[in-house]
This record gives C-alpha cells, sequence and structure tokens, in this order.
C-alpha cells in the first residue's frame, strides 16, 4: 500500500479527511516505559512515508515532550500531516497530575503553548482532553471556536464526553470527532455515545483500539512490562483479572488465524467495520507494528466474520475496569 492509496475516511462534515488509520503517538514519550528519539523519528516518518497521515498527541505526553517529538517531524513534513492535539489534562513541570481545567483563558493558553512546542501556526484537530466539570461545555467550545476564527485550528475534538455534553457542545459549533476509548474489551459508548456521534454527524476516533496491547496476544500480566509502565496499575492487566481477559485474546487469536492476519489487524478491521466514519489510532513504537496495524485497513471483514466475533464477544465477559476507579471519575462527562 503507497501514501496515494491509503484509505481515507471523513470526521465529522466539515471536510476534516484523515488515513483510514492513524498513529497514536502518547507511549512514545510517557506512560508506556522507556523510549529512544531515533526510533520513534522513524516511525513518525514511516507512518507519512506509507499515507497513515493522522498523528495523535497532547500537551500532556511527556509534560510537552511529545508535542516536541513531532516538532521535528512537522519542520519538514507539515503538509502530509493531519495534526490532532488535546488540552484540559494539567500536569506540572514535575510531570505531577494538577486536575482539568476548561476555562477560556485556560484554552487559549493551552493552545499558544502547543502551536509553539509544534512549530506550526495551526492545529487541524483540537481536542478538549477531558471534560472540566466546573466550567459549563459552552464556555469551552466557544473558546475553542474562538480559536477557529482566529485561524490557529481548524476543527474541534473531544474526548471522553457523554451523549448530553456532545449535544450541547455541537449547538455552540459543530464538533467533528469525539476520541474515546473503543475496542473489543471496551464497547460501552455503543449504548449512547455511539448513537448520539450518528445524529450529531461526529466522527468517532477510537483510542486503545488495541486494549493497550493486550489484545495482541503479546502481553499476558502486568508483570511482563516496565517498572515504569503504567499499565501495571490498570485493573485489566491484574492478577485474576488479566487470565480471564486472556481467554477473550486467545478466541480472538483464533479468528484472527481463520481469517489470515493477526490479533491486532481483527480488532482493528472490526472496528473500521462499525461505520465509515471511525478511525482508530493504535500506539507504536516500532515500524514493523506500524506496518501490521497500517494493514488492517485493507482487511473486509464479511458479515459472518462479524456475526463469528459478536459471538465471541458475547461469551467472554472482560475483567476489570478500563482505569482505576479513581481515573475512572473523569470519563463520560
Amino acid at each position: 500500500m503507497t501514501t496515494a492509496n491509503f484509505p481515507r475516511r471523513s470526521l465529522g462534515r466539515q471536510g476534516l479527511t484523515v488515513s483510514a488509520i492513524g498513529l497514536g503517538c502518547m507511549g512514545m514519550s510517557d506512560f508506556y516505559g522507556p523510549s529512544e528519539e531515533t526510533t520513534n523519528l522513524a516511525v513518525l516518518n514511516h507512518a507519512l512515508d506509507i499515507g497513515v497521515n493522522f498523528l495523535d498527541t497532547a500537551d500532556m505526553y511527556g509534560v510537552g515532550a511529545n508535542e516536541r517529538l513531532l516538532a521535528k517531524v512537522l519542520e519538514t513534513r507539515r503538509d502530509e500531516v493531519v495534526l490532532a492535539t488535546k488540552f484540559g489534562n494539567v500536569r506540572a513541570p514535575n510531570g505531577d497530575f494538577l486536575g482539568v481545567s476548561g476555562t477560556p483563558e485556560y484554552v487559549a493558553a493551552a493552545c499558544d503553548a502547543s502551536l509553539q512546542r509544534l512549530g506550526v501556526d495551526h492545529i487541524d484537530l483540537y481536542y478538549q482532553h477531558r471534560v472540566d466539570p466546573k466550567v459549563p461545555i459552552e464556555d469551552t467550545i466557544g473558546a475553542m471556536q474562538r480559536l477557529v476564527e482566529a485561524g490557529k485550528v481548524r476543527f474541534l475534538g473531544m474526548s471522553e464526553a457523554s451523549a448530553a455534553t456532545l449535544r450541547r457542545a455541537a449547538a455552540v459549533h459543530p464538533i467533528a470527532a469525539l476520541q474515546s476509548e473503543y475496542s473489543l474489551w471496551t464497547r460501552d459508548v455503543e449504548a449512547e455515545i455511539l448513537p448520539a456521534c450518528r445524529e450529531l454527524g461526529i466522527g468517532f476516533v477510537p483510542y486503545s483500539p488495541l486494549g493497550r496491547g493486550f489484545l495482541t496476544g503479546a502481553i499476558h500480566n502486568a508483570s511482563e512490562l516496565a517498572a515504569n509502565d503504567w499499565r501495571r496499575t490498570n485493573p485489566r492487566f491484574q492478577d485474576g483479572n488479566a487470565e480471564q481477559n486472556h481467554a477473550l485474546v486467545e478466541a480472538v487469536t483464533e479468528l484472527a488465524q481463520a481469517r489470515g492476519c493477526t490479533p491486532a489487524q481483527l480488532a482493528l478491521a472490526w472496528l473500521l467495520a462499525q461505520a465509515p466514519d471511525i478511525v482508530p489510532i493504535p500506539g507504536t513504537r516500532r515500524v514493523s507494528r506500524l506496518d501490521e496495524n497500517a494493514g488492517a485497513a485493507s482487511i473486509v471483514l464479511s458479515d459472518a466474520e462479524l456475526q463469528r466475533i459478536a459471538s465471541v464477544l458475547d461469551a467472554h465477559q472482560v475483567a476489570g475496569l478500563r482505569y482505576p476507579e479513581a481515573n475512572m471519575a473523569a470519563v463520560n462527562l
């Protein structure tokens, strides 16, 4: 697959078009253990070489380090990139989390800081990373709308917002995309949030579409992870839960083998089959994994295959919350 023919999808109704599979860049700078800059830059450049042009970052990833990493690619390849970043999770210089802010003043300041770190004059898709329950969503989206009017941002997005919040936000300014967790083992958005996106014409960007790597079959439990890998605190990776969840992975692996693809490719192809405006953003720090993930864009699952996957999901109950309990309070607001 070449740059010219990599499939594209539309997010929202305002003209935003991106590669059918994007690249989540968080793990290159934070949360998933040590990484190496030269390798990360090779992955970023290879993504653009093969037509994966939708790069996803946030100001909180590495406390700005991830945006500065992308700047090294954007310096020479800005026109090839659909650039998404986020604001709202506030961190101290030492990495401590200070809370969530959606005040108009913070929106403006965060955008300017991201533009400076990224070395660009505009952001293609600017997300509110988490909803601030202390600030009316109309105020936050109003501030984001002013960024569009100023030419600093092209399209607006939200992350982990509820259906009710989406409706209020969209009444202020069109929302191109909602980014929330969605995968074979996290499907709660199907009840109310995805229908609201359909109703409002909002595209959907699943993060952690491979279950933070668990659905690939490469991870069996938290003990296999680096000492500073945050997944060690994730309930689904804990002893007991991990064993139960691995049964789902084994079943998915069998389906993938029957299809002639990898478990990761099956998981991504399943997401792509859910709607034409769903664009998953798997993260990786390896070119080989990037190529594997990108290959899912050319896999079209049959109705029979989708039914078999549905049967597997019905037969396997996922064990554990998708975040530690304290973090769950910040999602679906």
